[in-house]
């Protein structure tokens, strides 16, 4: 199971190569934060001095993110939609990572080997991805933020920070002292280095859910029309060994099918994965002839609970391994 889930999610990065391929074309320019479509693309940022590439581990697929650690729980939400009709985007992969509530981001110095507060998920056929997170802290020269990547394929990455309402912001920090023992934010939003241009399209919102959390939500626009239509090497090696369609009918209720088709005869590997990077359902399929076929699943048959999942397809021939993933959503 632990080498199955090690190569799950090589999916939107890693299809059809045997090691990692850096991250794309980053836009940085004012001029290409504009478009014609009605929507504004999102400032590009810096992906800070503690991203780590949680590419590399898909252990880091996964909704919460906390690994139990103390602050004031957040959910966050994210809807990417492409700037050239505001469509949403899906089976697009959505990194985040963020400090705890004293301002530390695992990963680095006296936090080396840690992994709390990282994490990505895949949009939906709504364009988006959920995250339990907390609100993070702060440090000194930053405002509170959040950091994240919209990984569209190995040649395009959109890489941004988004922040909150200060009003909203401060009263959770000051409301809680016992855990966020740095008190209030002293830095305003403006004054912070990253936001200091503009954060209008980084604003996500902070609202009480009833729960004793917040919810946060910001709709992210990138380059696109609706479809990712960026392809990268890695993507153009996989469509020459295999294609897979995204699942029909989706939404679906029990019973759904998914469309491949393969350009060589091949051995095929089908996994389902709940949002937290378990494995749920493996078909295999050895010396698979050349041509269409389908994988039908029937959720209630296999004792699967209705949620949302993403799928990989694997092939495996003379050519090489070649990964490709989508995200399918049963009604509950």
């Amino acid at each position: 199971m632990k080498n199955d889930r090690r190569e799950f999610l090589k999916i939107t990065g890693l299809a059809g190569a045997a090691a990692l391929m850096p991250f794309g074309k980053v836009f940085s320019s004012p001029s290409e934060t504009v478009n014609s479509g009605g929507c504004v693309l999102i400032p590009s940022e810096t992906a800070g001095p503690f991203p780590l590439d949680l590419t590399a581990n898909n252990f880091y697929f996964r909704q919460n993110i906390t690994e139990g650690k103390p602050g004031v729980t957040m959910n966050l939400k994210l809807r990417i939609i492409g700037e050239n009709n505001c469509l949403p985007m899906e089976n697009l992969r959505v990194n985040i990572w963020q400090c705890d509530k004293d301002g530390v981001y695992s990963g680095y110095g006296a936090q080396t080997g840690l992994t709390d507060f990282r994490g990505y998920q895949i949009t939906d056929a709504n364009g988006e991805v959920n995250f339990i997170t907390i609100l993070p802290g702060w440090y000194p020269g930053r405002v509170c933020h959040i950091h994240f990547q919209v990984y569209v394929s190995s040649s395009y990455a959109a890489i941004s920070q988004l922040t909150f309402d200060e009003a909203a912001k401060q009263a959770i920090y000051s409301a809680n002292p016992a855990i966020y023992t740095n008190g209030v934010d002293p830095v305003p939003i403006i004054n912070d280095g990253v936001f200091a241009n503009g954060y209008a399209y980084q604003l996500a919102t902070l609202t009480p859910n009833g729960s004793g959390g917040y919810d946060s939500f910001l709709e992210v626009t990138i380059q696109g029309s609706g479809v990712a239509t960026h392809v990268g090497n890695i993507e153009r090696e996989t469509a020459k060994q295999f294609s897979l369609g995204q699942n029909f009918p989706n939404p679906f209720d029990n019973f759904t099918t998914v469309p491949f088709k393969l350009i060589n005869t091949s051995d095929v590997k089908f996994d389902l994965y709940d949002l937290q990077g378990k494995i749920v359902k493996t078909i295999e399929i050895k010396n698979l002839n050349a041509g269409d076929h389908e994988i039908k699943l029937d959720l209630a048959a296999s004792g699967i609970a209705r949620s949302s999942y993403a799928y990989q397809l694997e092939i495996k021939n003379s050519n090489g391994v070649f990964r490709d993933c989508k995200f399918m959503t049963a009604e509950k």
